[in-house]
């Protein structure tokens, strides 16, 4: 069993940036590839961006190339999202996701493991 905890969002104005972190534990958590996903009021879970278990690739969301950034820290158990250059389409919860693979986790569909979720909200 995995434990994933987010953290760091919040209010930003338009610009601005904000970094997410989701922590886990319960497991080896260099064993996991890890995703973030999205989902705004309405709308369905998105794939925002994705890391293998070796923090060598990452792929990202055509909306976020460019502005976001996925890093991990497997000696700290974490991920992390920077989130630059803000648009209010970016306001969502941002759910972090486990998935225990050699390769890369783009649908949710496939996750093993979800975080709570922490709001972004991106104003005008």
């Amino acid at each position: 069993q995995v434990q994933l905890v987010e953290s760091g969002g919040g209010l930003v104005q338009t610009g601005g940036s904000l970094r997410l972190s989701c922590a886990a534990s319960g497991r080896i958590f260099s064993t996991f590839a890890m995703g973030w996903f999205r989902q705004a009021p309405g709308k369905e879970r998105e794939f925002v961006a994705a890391i293998n278990r070796g923090g060598t690739i990452t792929m990202y969301a055509d909306s976020v190339k460019g502005r976001f950034t996925l890093s991990r820290d497997n000696a700290k158990n974490t991920v992390y999202l920077q989130m630059d250059s803000l648009k209010p389409e970016d306001t969502a919860v941002y759910y972090c996701a486990a998935k225990t693979t050699v390769g890369i986790m783009m649908s949710a569909d496939y996750a093993d493991y979800w975080g709570q979720g922490t709001q972004v909200t991106v104003s005008s």
